[in-house]
């Protein structure tokens, strides 16, 4: 349930980050999909960078724009399934001040309708990390479309009640685009 009467939308400044071995950003329709929905809700896109399925490159570039002081959401698409190299719940756990245990098990849940049991092969994770939201989802579009409409939007807006994320967010001042 939506109340939005008396408050007033928060613009965020949410970085995107691709995890994949194969995709280029053209071909990156998960990343753009992210980058399409964030927009049209009036946030900024603050940075967006696509990198191979390697832990190491993945926690470095969390951890940046988890320090980086405009920057204050994360959203990771890919790397989170079985394969030997999906490493992305590996590379950014270990970030987390807190973990959003929720995060995961509502995305799940909405995946059932979509995918069935299916479901239960995703890794999907968030967390907050030095008032940072980071969250980590399957590489594929329609995993990403269910998270943003499902869960995001809604999490990501300020007018959300009985509660959002952007309350746990550290504040910021508006920032132009950035790789």
């Amino acid at each position: 349930m939506s109340h939005k009467a008396d408050a007033v939308f928060v613009p965020l400044n949410i970085a995107v980050l691709t995890v994949s071995d194969t995709r280029t950003l053209e071909t990156d329709t998960s990343g753009q999909l992210f980058v399409d929905r964030l927009t049209a809700a009036g946030h900024r896109l603050a940075a967006r960078v696509l990198l191979k399925d390697d832990l190491y490159r993945i926690r470095a570039q969390v951890a940046t724009w988890i320090a980086d002081d405009e920057i204050q959401v994360v959203l990771i698409t890919g790397g989170t399934g079985f394969t030997g190299r999906d490493s992305t719940p590996e590379a950014v756990a270990c970030l987390f001040d807190k973990q959003v245990d929720g995060f995961g098990e509502l995305f799940r849940q909405i995946s059932v309708a979509d995918i069935g049991t299916s479901t239960i092969q995703s890794r999907a994770l968030a967390g907050l990390s030095n008032g940072t939201l980071v969250c980590c989802l399957p590489g594929s579009t329609n995993a990403c479309r269910t998270a943003w409409d499902g869960i995001l939007a809604e999490q990501l807006d300020a007018r959300h009640r009985p509660c959002n994320f952007v309350a746990h967010l550290k504040p910021v001042a508006p920032c132009e685009s950035r790789g």
